[in-house]
């Protein structure tokens, strides 16, 4: 089966994507750009994807990069925050709960103790149940961009305890022709894209598991707005 470029497009984009498995925040008025990494493909066929659950899948970093906007009465216009989840088993199965799970979140070393304070409870409101157990919250200089006009390109790097690289996907991408966006972000996305994460790394201890790897279809990439 040959799919085109075309047909690639409307399955990688996705408008309005919601998922159950993520809180609904309570904040409004604030809106700005989002990526999402994941331990397992997101965008794959059924039988790649069942070759996977129960084995890899329970790890993502979330990141929210805010344009413009406040949250609980706290601008936090140009600020990021990022949080790095380990849950108990493959994100997004239905067979069997991801929870409970643990998560270390960092907020933008720019940020005053109220922005960082407001960082962390968006963050937690945006993610749900996944930072019901936030282990430690750090700080550090964050870069963070996304290029929806270029279909996924993105980057993000938080000191040197997190990077993200992703592109576009392209049609060596597709494995077997019936691939799919098999897993939804794992947040309220306006407009979601899934991308090629070139580079995806954690290195900091808290929770069991650090990995520096490359080459999977595990990105989403996208805007939100509250």
């Amino acid at each position: 089966m040959k799919v085109s470029l075309s047909m690639l497009v409307a399955m990688a984009l996705v408008l309005t994507a919601s998922v159950a498995m993520a809180g609904t925040p309570s904040g409004a008025g604030i809106e700005g750009t989002y990526i999402e990494s994941r331990s397992c493909d997101v965008f794959t066929a059924a039988c790649f994807a069942n070759a996977e659950i129960g084995v890899t899948g329970e790890e993502a970093i979330m990141a929210w990069d805010v344009s413009q906007g406040s949250f609980g009465g706290v601008d936090l216009q140009g600020l990021s925050v990022i949080a790095i989840v380990r849950a108990s088993a493959t994100l997004g199965d239905t067979t069997q709960s991801a929870y409970p799970a643990k998560s270390i979140i960092i907020v933008d070393a720019k940020a005053n103790s109220t922005q960082r304070e407001a960082l962390t409870e968006f963050a937690r409101e945006s993610a749900g149940e996944l930072l019901a157990d936030v282990i430690r919250v750090e700080e550090a200089e964050i870069s963070m961009s996304v290029d929806l006009e270029h279909m996924g390109h993105a980057k993000l790097q938080a000191g040197d305890a997190v990077a993200i690289e992703t592109r576009a996907m392209h049609h060596h991408d597709m494995h077997c022709g019936n691939d799919e966006a098999f897993y939804g972000p794992l947040t309220k996305m306006d407009e979601a894209v899934v991308a090629f994460a070139e580079h995806d790394m954690f290195t900091k201890q808290g929770l069991g598991v650090t990995w520096n790897e490359s080459g999977r279809r595990s990105a989403w990439v996208g805007t939100f707005s509250r």
